[in-house]
């Protein structure tokens, strides 16, 4: 269970739960000072102060124990300051004060228009996300924003613009050839309309349908167009399988000749014949950082990825037996494959294919020929490796990004960051508890240019997540993929309460967040 915060109970509140006490304390109704020293200033509307917690303040540095101000939307102060008499305090002693963490690679932009208040994604820490990856994005950009600007969620937002997207806008479904020259300098311009509407930069999705059939001079042009405008582009790269080494080669030549930060989003490993090989991953884009390519890549805590069927079958030919039993062999068989999404067989959601196979009675090429025909289909591919995921979470320029988002049938979208706290650090051990934060708040923030949050300092927003590092921990599992995480004790997004250790409030503080 959550370790609830320790509030000061007066007679007014004392029938009320803990998760009702800090929703109050944060209104200022409850938890004042008990202690007035004299002549101290009255307390200022909107403040309030968190005592005694271990800050980990974003930047790696190691943790120390002081006091946080907020004042409206902004930390205020941090160290050794004194609540003012009827400032509302949260004793924090035993938890882990830290910025709120960033999600890069986020799947709720049609979620947050539907579940403004992202219960999923604010239990576990994150304060802003940033949508529209994989190549697919809210279109047009402008409008988008300017719909969450007039219903905000609980987090913040920011969005790219998808490659995919942007594509078919042009080319429309005659998109399986390369683009002509004139189509590929309007959806430059497309690119440049984004990013003027807010967009942060450009995203691809390379091994899906529409961006495949893209020559890799069309992405540089869109991604250089983004860049001209401040822009990144974060990339879902052409292969995560056996020809993961120069899918990454591919990513790192359009950053550098589109003279664009690149980041690899959800690097791995995804097929067996490419199991153990991260350390050449890793050299290849320590050899581009040292020649002066702004590359950098995220990562999410899961041994397992989730995408449609068909990207098990890289030459498209999916009725092929040969073709499907290549693909199935490259991800370890059958076994490996479980069902998320099966619009005609909904009774194997959650199962592995070998038995949806054996329930129907036929062999597991027939069963894959059958589920990647359903347009409502999708799967979770059991084929990655720890060691090859621990090699890349030790990197300096690896981030922890979810690949999630609201009502994901992956537990990534429920669990990645309390799983990072709670196995990865506490458990297991793979980076120190600073570490982790920085690759979460502080690293994400200072790529996506968000100067004014990631860290716990002074004039920084206050987007704050209150933690008990020894209990802190991922629930969500590939059978309940959406069970909420444990151990958040509370969640500031803009300074306002949204999720009190228990339940999400009522606020929806959360805003449209813009390039610098």
């Amino acid at each position: 269970m959550t370790r609830p915060l320790r509030i000061p109970r007066g007679p007014r509140v004392a029938s009320l739960g803990a998760a009702a006490l800090l929703a109050l304390l944060l209104t200022g109704m409850v938890g004042h000072a008990t202690h007035q020293p004299p002549r101290q200033l009255p307390v200022q509307p909107g403040s309030f102060v968190i005592t005694g917690a271990q800050i980990a303040d974003g930047t790696g540095a190691p943790l120390r124990t002081a006091n946080v101000r907020v004042q409206g939307d902004t930390i205020a102060a941090v160290g050794n300051i004194t609540p003012r008499p009827g400032e509302p305090v949260i004793t924090g002693t035993g938890l882990v004060l830290a910025p709120g963490f960033i999600d890069t690679h986020n799947h709720s932009s049609s979620g947050l228009e539907v579940e403004p208040a992202a219960v999923s994604q604010v239990s576990q820490g994150i304060t802003t996300v940033a949508v529209g990856p994989d190549g697919s994005s809210p279109w047009p950009v402008g409008e988008y924003l300017q719909r969450l600007r007039t219903k905000p969620p609980t987090v913040n937002v920011v969005t790219f613009a998808g490659h995919a997207t942007i594509r078919r806008e042009v080319i429309g479904y005659d998109y399986k050839r390369q683009a002509t020259p004139a189509e590929v300098a309007r959806m430059a311009a497309l690119v440049t309309q984004a990013m003027n509407e807010g967009a942060f930069g450009l995203s691809s999705g390379l091994e899906y349908e529409v961006g495949s059939y893209s020559a890799t001079d069309e992405v540089v042009t869109m991604a250089r167009a983004a860049g001209a405008k401040g822009g990144m582009y974060i990339s879902h790269i052409r292969d995560e399988a056996d020809l993961a080494m120069d899918a990454m080669r591919e990513a790192i030549a359009i950053g550098e000749q589109g003279r664009v930060p690149v980041q690899i989003t959800h690097i791995k490993l995804g097929t067996v014949g490419v199991w153990g090989q991260a350390n050449q991953a890793v050299a290849m884009v320590q050899a581009a950082r040292q020649r002066g390519v702004d590359v950098t890549a995220d990562a999410y805590p899961y041994l397992a990825w989730q995408s449609t069927p068909r990207v098990l079958i890289p030459n498209k030919r999916y009725t092929d037996s040969a073709s499907v039993r290549r693909g199935l062999d490259d991800i370890g068989g059958a076994k490996n494959v479980q069902i998320t999404r099966w619009g005609a067989h909904p009774e194997f959601v959650g199962k592995r294919l070998d038995e949806a196979a054996r329930r129907l009675g036929v062999s597991d090429i027939e069963a894959y020929i059958r589920f990647q025909g359903d347009e409502e289909s999708g799967m979770i591919g059991h084929a990655m490796t720890e060691d090859d995921l621990r090699t890349f979470y030790k990197q300096p320029w690896v981030m922890v990004a979810s690949d999630g988002g609201i009502a994901n049938n992956h537990p990534r979208g429920a669990g990645t960051f309390p799983r990072v706290l709670g196995r990865l650090v506490r458990e297991q051990q793979w980076m120190t508890l600073p570490e982790a934060i920085h690759k979460m708040a502080g690293m994400p923030a200072a790529r996506l240019g968000l100067r004014d949050r990631g860290t716990i300092m002074p004039g920084r927003k206050a987007d704050l997540v209150l933690f008990d590092p020894a209990t802190v921990i991922d629930r969500a599992t590939f059978e309940q993929p959406r069970a909420l995480s444990t151990g958040i004790a509370g969640v500031w997004v803009n300074g306002a309460l949204v999720w009190n250790g228990t339940a999400v409030t009522d606020a929806r503080p959360g805003r449209v967040l813009s390039r610098p």
